[in-house]
């Protein structure tokens, strides 16, 4: 079965997209997803066929995992996400256990909420602390995203605790990421974000700022980013 969809997914190859993807996703030299190998399959493509071989192994899904090329892993990840209903602690334990094969912003945010942060909901959430003080881009990535259905449920504790551990951090995707999970927070409860960004204003990358406030009125917006506001 795993032979039969690589096999279904060469024949989707475009090089046009793939193309496309590889400038998209950052695959040059000693950016963040260097040497990542596309087919320029869209991510509906890639839900069918993971939908349409959710039957896979675990062995055959890590082989998936360990592939270099991008599809191969998001359809593994998707793959898993779907299993999480049926085996939700074997799911979540090997994702943890390959957090470092997703390695690439939309391949954790496809699956981080919908497996850790699903599987840590109502559980000791230690785990996503010690991927927040990773040296790896990904696992940091993983714990700050994993923190969305907390917040859904209006649980904001733990994203602000890993949102303060990740302010320090140097690279572009985490201010993002951060940043988005802040502006989620800020949908259910302004006043929490609010009473967030005045403590920490003055360690906040520009870029966690601008998409924490997004929402926010155009001119209490423009006063947050000139400080008018801390």
């Amino acid at each position: 079965m795993l032979n039969e969809l690589i096999k279904k997914l060469e024949e989707k190859y475009s090089g046009e997209r793939a193309e496309h993807s590889k400038k998209f996703f950052k695959t040059g030299i000693g950016e963040y997803g260097e040497g990542d190998i596309f087919l320029g399959l869209s991510v509906p493509e890639q839900r069918s066929f993971a939908k349409k071989y959710s039957k896979l192994s675990t062995s055959q899904i890590q082989k998936l995992l360990n592939s270099k090329v991008h599809e191969h892993r998001l359809i593994a990840g998707l793959i898993l996400v779907g299993k999480f209903e049926k085996n939700p602690e074997e799911v979540f334990n090997f994702y943890i256990k390959n957090s470092k094969r997703f390695n690439n912003w939309d391949l954790v945010d496809l699956t981080a909420p919908k497996i850790a942060g699903r599987f840590l909901l109502e559980k000791n959430k230690k785990i996503l602390y010690d991927l927040a003080r990773s040296k790896n881009l990904w696992e940091k990535r993983i714990a700050i995203v994993s923190t969305y259905p907390f917040i859904r449920n209006g649980n904001f504790s733990d994203t602000l605790k890993i949102s303060e551990i990740l302010l320090d951090d140097s690279h572009d995707l985490i201010h993002k990421a951060v940043g988005w999970m802040l502006r989620e927070v800020g949908k259910k409860d302004a006043r929490v974000l609010k009473d967030f960004l005045k403590i920490n204003y003055k360690k906040i990358p520009r870029t966690t700022l601008r998409y924490a406030i997004e929402k926010f009125p155009e001119g209490e917006r423009r006063k947050w980013l000139q400080g008018e506001l801390k």
